[in-house]
């Protein structure tokens, strides 16, 4: 309808403004998983709108633009839109991308996929549920978010990948060639989960489960960190714990795992 204001414009952006720090290609490893996942990639295929929001991309947009090229290979008609609660980090839309003010109430948009990396993690662990839930409600019908949390070089990242419902799984990514084990990756376990990673918690237990997994491939060691940790994810299998197997080759070594194996006790 002529002169009708944009989503954007109508809501009040729901957060805090966060450090917003950023760096050119931080966010590669959990892109490489989003674009081979497949409820990931079969959501952003079936959908009528192929639209996807960056929330809290931070002081730069480069992690906004990397996002869409490699989403493009998904689906080239898809729909970026990056959004700061800073009103001064909200720069002109670009190359296909369009960049607006919100927070957690999305601005008023309906995304099937909305990725909020290192946005959580400056919160407290209490505030995460109402975040999510605030997210979680604006997502489209079948629309999926992706909270995560790397370094500031992305070579160690955690996210959980929720739908409307809640959590769905927790999957860690790192580098193969600068990480020494797997449980190295706990300081960057998403805020839901960075408090639990102690004697009790689910989490702690696959994490040392891994660290032991790990150990026990270290004969494979001279073929590469590649194929020592396929071999531990195969021992972790083996002892019972539900770790996703993966049929293509991975540049990344990952540990996925569905949410009900991690997910923080009651009294924890």
């Amino acid at each position: 309808m002529a002169g009708r204001t944009p989503p954007h414009q109508l809501t009040k952006p729901v957060g805090t403004i966060t450090r917003g720090t950023t760096g050119v290609n931080r966010l590669r490893r959990s892109d490489r998983w989003l674009i081979h996942d497949e409820l990931v990639t079969t959501r952003l295929r079936d959908t009528a709108d192929p639209l996807v929001v960056d929330l809290g991309y931070g002081a730069s947009p480069w992690t906004t633009f990397e996002l869409a090229a490699r989403l493009q290979r998904v689906r080239a008609d898809v729909r970026v839109v990056g959004l700061e609660i800073d009103p001064q980090r909200v720069v002109p839309s670009r190359d296909g991308v369009a960049f607006a003010r919100g927070g957690f109430e999305l601005a008023g948009l309906r995304p099937v996929l909305v990725r909020a990396f290192n946005v959580l993690r400056q919160y407290p662990e209490a505030a995460v549920p109402d975040a999510w839930s605030t997210i979680r409600s604006g997502l489209a019908p079948d629309g999926l978010l992706v909270d995560g949390t790397c370094d500031e070089l992305g070579r160690r990242c955690a996210w959980v990948l929720l739908d409307r419902a809640g959590p769905r799984s927790l999957t860690l990514a790192w580098d193969p060639f600068t990480v020494e084990r797997p449980s190295d990756i706990a300081e960057r376990l998403p805020k839901v989960l960075i408090h639990r990673n102690v004697p009790g918690e689910p989490v702690h237990t696959l994490l040392a489960a891994a660290d032991r997994a790990w150990a026990r491939a270290a004969p494979l060691a001279p073929f590469g960190p590649r194929v020592r940790w396929r071999a531990a994810a195969e021992f972790l299998h083996a002892e019972g714990f539900p770790v996703r197997r993966y049929r293509r080759r991975l540049r990344d070594n990952v540990l996925s795992v569905p949410w009900w194996a991690v997910e923080p006790t009651a009294t924890g």
